[in-house]
């Protein structure tokens, strides 16, 4: 049957090298998933690039790679009359399916590889890049697993649950409707966590900026209690340790599962769908 077979489709992209200016150059590939009745799930992984998300009324899954041609990088001169002569670039695009799950993955680890992807809108995403990109959903429901070390993270009316982190930039999310009993957490080093809820959700919050502020539109029912002490020895050692918790507790609505946002340099804003 359809749905116990694994589809295997790999492209091949071969880029044309230019001299001065820059370009992009676009394939499409089209997956079809095993039961386009049921959920889909997508992990998406680069080492540079950008990845975009966009939830559509169709079927298949949709991938345009798209892989921008730069100037020609300056070669260092020989002295014993060699001249280089210039190489497309080339590289592999592989998306699998099995199950309904699609596993999108490139060969090259040097090379900027953008891709944009159109979903079902009922889709769970675990997505993933590191240099050089950003990564952008909109219009898609699901639990989300969302990670970038020096990009922005940006989604947009979107449903279920996510769990997001980067490193050097800002994390902005616009929920349309959040899974019930549902934790969440929201982490970046350098920037904001900028994050819109219904104006019904409950939720424990716990929050925390280092070097910024906590800002809300919500009524939050803050703990104001003192703050935990935990003192530690190691009489061994002769170590003695006290940690005290920096973290703001409280409640929204009455209270539910635990929705964490922490950044160091940046605010933390907790807004309210108007």
């Amino acid at each position: 049957m359809k749905s116990q077979k694994t589809i295997f489709v790999a492209l091949v992209l071969i880029l044309l090298a230019s001299f001065y200016a820059q370009s992009q150059d676009r394939e499409q590939l089209t997956v079809p998933v095993s039961d386009p009745t049921k959920e889909i799930k997508l992990n998406a992984n680069l080492i540079t690039g950008s990845i975009k998300v966009i939830g559509y009324d169709g079927k298949d899954i949709i991938i345009d790679a798209i892989a921008p041609v730069s100037e020609k990088k300056q070669t260092r001169e020989r002295t014993d009359g060699m001249k280089k002569i210039s190489t497309n670039d080339g590289f592999e695009i592989v998306a699998r399916e099995q199950n309904n799950t699609i596993n999108v993955s490139t060969d090259r680890v040097n090379m900027k590889v953008n891709l944009s992807i159109k979903v079902p809108h009922k889709a769970s995403l675990k997505l993933k890049t590191i240099n050089d990109g950003d990564i952008y959903v909109e219009n898609v429901s699901g639990n989300h697993e969302i990670s970038n070390i020096n990009g922005e993270i940006k989604m947009k009316n979107v449903a279920g649950s996510v769990v997001a982190n980067t490193i050097n930039e800002d994390i902005i999310i616009n929920f349309t409707s959040i899974t019930p009993n549902t934790p969440m957490a929201f982490t970046t080093l350098n920037g904001n966590v900028d994050v819109t809820f219904p104006a019904t959700v409950k939720a424990n919050v716990k929050l925390k900026s280092d070097m910024g502020e906590v800002l809300t539109d919500f009524d939050i029912d803050v703990d104001k209690t003192a703050a935990k002490v935990k003192q530690t020895a190691d009489k061994e050692k002769g170590l003695y340790k006290i940690q005290k918790d920096e973290w703001t507790y409280g409640k929204i609505n009455g209270g539910g599962p635990e929705i964490m946002m922490k950044t160091m340099h940046g605010d933390v804003l907790i807004r309210k769908i108007k």
